[in-house]
């Protein structure tokens, strides 16, 4: 029997390992106190080991076997499997069809600073393989490119929503935000309007706001419904369509509007228009060709 993830939950997500048969383990740029990685496998593919990080993986395709704590589990796609930093673990397929996953090691301090409770604990989850659709997307928007570098802005805004999940299925309490931060909120607004074609850096936002990235975060998201990272790209994304109906070259529109090349460009465009520039170029110009 063929166990796999199923087509919607690929969305995003780049085919690095395209032979099934191939045991690979694939990097991530790095990303400081995050690590990405996608590996592919049959038969054992860990002997027992510890991280000093939290695991936090996605099981993609066959089925996903590790002992943990005692027990052994298994994981099939779509489920979730969240190991504790400093447990001893191993892994590998648990079918002949072979395995494939994606995980992130995130460090302890990332975790503390994020919940920000002077004299907290890291939050355990005490089960390893957790079923969550909600926690599992957020995982993706992460786990999904790992040939691109993930951006600061980003970065700062998954995290925090990551730590939501995690904090959750480890039944701690959900801190409460008394009021939003109005005022912190739309100077980081403003800032991102002034600054929409270069890269904007958390720690500037802290700066001028006077407030951590993660706290930012989620007043920025109770004030705007959206994240600092995502209202960023979908203005660079406006002024792009607004240069495309002015009739300028869509390569240079890419660079133009603050994007690393003209496919990052054409990869946003569509998830935010849910069409190409090149095809939205074609209508707004009146053209009888289906762009591509």
């Amino acid at each position: 029997m063929s166990h796999g993830l199923d087509g919607e939950a690929f969305q995003g997500l780049g085919r690095l390992c395209v032979d099934t048969a191939e045991n690979c383990v694939i990097s991530a740029p790095d990303c400081v106190g995050m690590e990405r990685i996608e590996a592919r496998f049959h038969g054992s593919a860990f002997d027992l080991h510890r991280h000093d990080t939290y695991a936090i993986g996605v099981t993609l395709h066959g089925v996903q076997t590790f002992r943990y704590r005692g027990a052994t589990h298994h994981s099939l796609p779509g489920q979730i499997i969240v190991l504790h930093p400093d447990e001893l673990h191993d892994g590998g397929a648990g079918t002949e069809d072979g395995l494939r996953y994606r995980m992130l090691y995130l460090e302890p301090s990332i975790v503390l600073d994020c919940l920000d409770t002077i004299g907290a604990s890291l939050p355990f989850v005490r089960e390893a393989v957790v079923t969550d659709p909600v926690f599992r997307t957020r995982l993706l928007l992460a786990l999904g490119p790992l040939d691109q570098k993930l951006d600061d802005l980003f970065v700062a805004d998954f995290i925090a929503q990551l730590m939501q999940s995690l904090a959750r299925h480890a039944g701690l309490q959900a801190k409460p935000i008394p009021r939003t931060a109005w005022r912190a909120a739309n100077l980081a607004r403003d800032y991102l309007e002034d600054n929409v074609f270069r890269i904007v850096r958390s720690e500037e936002l802290e700066a001028i706001t006077g407030l951590d990235r993660y706290a930012l975060s989620r007043h920025f998201r109770a004030a705007f419904s959206t994240s600092p990272h995502r209202f960023l790209l979908m203005r660079r994304l406006q002024r792009a369509r607004r240069m495309i109906e002015a009739g300028e070259p869509l390569a240079q529109i890419a660079i133009a509007a603050g994007f690393s090349d003209q496919s990052h460009f054409n990869r946003h465009f569509k998830k935010a228009f849910g069409v190409t520039p090149g095809r939205w170029s074609a209508l707004v110009h009146g053209s009888s060709a289906a762009a591509a």
